[in-house]
């Protein structure tokens, strides 16, 4: 997969990065989601220059579907930075109890001088920011109580800035979800694609469902085996990753006229299980220090 897979993406980058710096300055702080299956693919190299300084709360949202330990190293790894990061799933609403405590003790010298200046119980205001179907929509739904942003299990369904009000002091402005114009590596590209961030119809699908047997081989063969039933022979471990493909896809019986595998249907099985956490829980991304420990 070409590193510069999505053309249409710079405009749209321009657009959105100066719509944030337009609104910055009307928010206390910015809200970062970012993907717990893919903390380092997920996080937009720019945004630390994009929210100026902004108090930052950094979010790992689908913790749910993520491997806990490799969640756990991710907090660590944010807060050895003095930085707040919070494991949450914001459908299942778990870990969305140390939202408010955490950005009121971020917040506490300006909430401070509010109240010296009379304006105790001032509402604070949030900008939400984050990739594309990160899980946005459904963190502003979670805190409201209601359905107010519209959610789908897709990319770019957020098109524009949008104020929405919580019952716990904080309202939360909806950016539209962005990549950016270029990857820097090949891997980060495929893990956006193979988490659902970047739309299946722009992408080589069975590219992404191969790329996905070579993560999983390295990292999770276990999850791998268990999940289509099979055992780790010499002769399937010597399988390429298209070879391994196409054996899970006979071993579905995903077969066409002549005995072929019927890629497609395959590789979109694969997705989809992975995307549910039907294969397990599973992170593709891992701190740096930690690579050397990666196998499962």
């Amino acid at each position: 997969m070409p590193t510069d897979i999505i053309q249409w993406f710079p405009g749209h980058m321009a657009k959105t990065r100066r719509m944030m710096k337009e609104k910055l300055k009307d928010v206390d702080l910015v809200i970062e989601l970012l993907d717990a299956r893919i903390p380092q693919s997920s996080r937009n190299p720019e945004i630390e220059k994009l929210t100026e300084g902004k108090p930052l709360v950094t979010l790992l949202n689908k913790a749910m579907l993520a491997d806990p330990a490799a969640t756990e190293q991710w907090a660590a790894h944010y807060r050895a930075k003095d930085q707040i990061c919070l494991a949450v799933d914001c459908v299942s609403g778990k870990g969305m109890e140390q939202l408010m405590p955490a950005i009121r003790k971020l917040l506490a010298e300006k909430i401070a001088r509010y109240e010296q200046k009379g304006m105790k119980g001032r509402r604070l205001r949030a900008m939400v920011v984050g990739i594309p179907n990160v899980g946005k929509s459904s963190l502003i739904n979670r805190l409201c109580g209601s359905k107010r942003a519209k959610v789908e299990n897709r990319p770019g369904v957020t098109l524009a800035p949008q104020w929405v009000s919580t019952t716990m002091g904080l309202d939360l402005m909806d950016m539209p979800g962005v990549l950016w114009p270029r990857f820097d590596d090949r891997e980060t590209g495929e893990n956006l694609a193979i988490t659902g961030a970047i739309k299946d119809d722009v992408v080589q699908i069975e590219t992404i469902a191969i790329a996905l047997c070579h993560r999983l081989r390295a990292l999770y063969p276990a999850l791998l085996a268990t999940r289509y039933k099979f055992e780790w022979t010499e002769e399937i471990t010597a399988l390429s990753d298209y070879d391994l493909f196409e054996f899970i896809g006979k071993k579905r019986g995903f077969l066409i006229s002549g005995g072929e595998v019927d890629t497609e249907r395959c590789a979109n099985m694969l997705l989809d299980e992975f995307r549910a956490a039907k294969i397990g829980k599973i992170t593709l991304d891992i701190p740096k220090k930690e690579q050397k420990n990666a196998d499962v």
